[in-house]
């Protein structure tokens, strides 16, 4: 019975060594305000130029729910301003939380025109 009970112990141990491990990546994310204290708007696109992003970091996209939306895209979306392919993944909410993979990660703004406007952004996380 002493061995089984050490046993448990071992790997609650080994459970919260992981959980500590995980929360302080969580931790170590950053948390961006897209267009900083303009919001996602026009002529967003160059508001990522000379961050430095980390995969796990999160970009908040504040903008009016009723005129527009953030749509996660490829890089060929993304250059062509084109629709969105089908099951791209799509925000509406007004105050979207995305957090960042680690690559180049593609937004528009699907409203026709917006993303001609300057409302996509490029991130890059490392």
């Amino acid at each position: 019975m002493a061995q089984g009970r050490g046993s448990a112990v071992t790997v609650v141990v080994a459970l919260l060594l992981v959980c500590v491990l995980f929360n302080a990546r969580v931790a170590d994310s950053a948390v961006y305000n897209v267009g900083d204290s303009s919001g996602w708007s026009f002529n967003t696109d160059s508001w990522s130029t000379g961050k430095r992003f980390k995969a796990g970091d999160v970009l908040v996209f504040k903008y009016d729910a009723t005129a527009h939306d953030v749509v996660a895209v490829s890089a060929a979306g993304y250059k062509a301003c084109a629709k969105p392919a089908s099951g791209a993944r799509v925000y509406k909410s007004g105050a979207d939380r995305v957090t960042l993979a680690r690559g180049t990660n593609y937004f528009i703004c699907s409203v026709p025109g917006h993303c001609q406007s300057g409302m996509k952004i490029a991130a890059t996380a490392a």
